[in-house]
């Protein structure tokens, strides 16, 4: 920690250098950016050097479609605008760890938009969560006209976020965290612990971690056609959620085939049968996997370039993922970790701290960039 604390301090010191000198400070910031996400609400070198961030709630209005969110705006002017989204998470865009997230961002100078998603606060990610981000990237382009545009997801809203960035061409980059790719591939990662290292590689075995299979049922519960399944399986996922131990025979012996189907998926743990399990469950989930599939989709017309960070410790999305999205995308920066756990952006080992602050870097000269670009 002294080490890092260390590193930071000369990083501050070289931005000031650097930025006199008429220089590139985006590696010195990125040192800073990192000592702040590091340090969450308390005090960093970055709080010191930049004024608080406004935040302030608005609304927009596209094609009579009717939105809302946050905007962060940076005490300096900004260079580049960016759509955070929020994850699958109660509290949503008022997530204390996205709020602390977008603070930082606006104080690297970013004009961050969160916007308020209905679907994410109910912890149900879908491919129609597109529709608001690119209604975000419009007011950001239309009504802000800044430079340059982005878009930041982390876990499975990284796939509507892409999908965004292909519905809005003017979309520069997209930074995801955590992401997937294929589903059927985390699907048979989180139900029977086992991922491929690449097409045609054999099968790795780990312990995935359970979390992520009971937000798979909540999130597509309601898909369900029978209400009491529906309700059951809501149920379950809650249990679970709450108390992974927890035991819930007493609502799956009520389930009706729909809902034994889903569950069927769950519990088995033969990856080969994974597509026929997927294959015989309800009409309206099978729809959502699809449309949260990135595999099947031609993203040759992806213009955005990809930032994706991944550790190679992630026991809900195996970081294969993020590796086959890079060999697919046109243009991808690909940085596996050891220790993010899931999304957890904060410096750890040396190696990863170097790792994230290289990304970091890429990231604010990508901002850089885009501010010479344009007007």
């Amino acid at each position: 920690m002294k080490r890092l604390f260390l590193f930071l301090l000369l990083m501050a010191a070289l931005a000031g250098l650097a930025a006199a000198a008429g220089c590139s400070t985006a590696p010195m910031e990125a040192g800073l950016v990192l000592g702040d996400l590091s340090a969450g609400n308390g005090p960093s070198m970055l709080k010191r050097l930049t004024g608080r961030p406004q935040r302030e709630g608005i609304s927009w209005t596209v094609d009579g479609r009717k939105n809302s969110g946050d905007l962060y705006l940076p005490a300096e002017k900004a260079k580049v605008g960016l759509v955070l989204v929020p994850g699958a998470a109660k509290d949503g865009k008022d997530d204390a760890r996205l709020v602390a997230l977008a603070q930082t961002l606006a104080r690297a100078r970013f004009l961050v938009l969160v916007p308020d998603i209905a679907g994410m606060r109910a912890q149900e990610v879908s491919s129609a969560d597109r529709q608001p981000i690119a209604d975000a990237i419009h007011f950001l382009d239309t009504e802000r006209r800044v430079p340059g545009l982005g878009i930041a997801a982390i876990s499975y809203a990284d796939v509507p976020a892409i999908l965004a960035a292909l519905d809005q061409p003017k979309v520069d980059f997209v930074l995801s965290v955590g992401g997937l790719y294929d589903l059927t591939a985390v699907i048979t990662f989180f139900t029977t612990g086992n991922y491929r290292d690449g097409p045609g590689q054999p099968w790795t075995q780990a312990i995935p971690n359970a979390y992520g299979k009971w937000v798979f049922v909540k999130a597509n519960a309601r898909r369900l056609d029978d209400s009491g399944d529906r309700a059951l399986l809501s149920a379950i996922a809650e249990r679970k959620l709450a108390d992974l131990t927890a035991p819930v025979d007493d609502l799956t012996a009520k389930l009706a085939p729909q809902g034994k189907s889903v569950m069927a998926l769950l519990n088995n743990d033969d990856p080969a049968k994974v597509p026929d399990l997927i294959a015989a469950l309800p009409p309206r989930i099978k729809a959502e996997i699809a449309g949260m599939d990135l595999a099947p989709r031609d993203l040759s017309q992806l213009k955005a370039k990809l930032f994706l960070i991944h550790g190679r410790d992630d026991r809900i999305i195996p970081w294969t993922e993020s590796a086959a999205l890079a060999r697919m995308a046109p243009r991808a920066d690909l940085t596996l970790l050891d220790n993010l756990a899931h999304a957890d952006l904060k410096p750890g080992n040396a190696a990863d701290s170097y790792a994230l602050w290289r990304v970091v870097s890429h990231l604010l000269a990508e901002r850089d960039q885009l501010t010479d670009r344009r007007p």
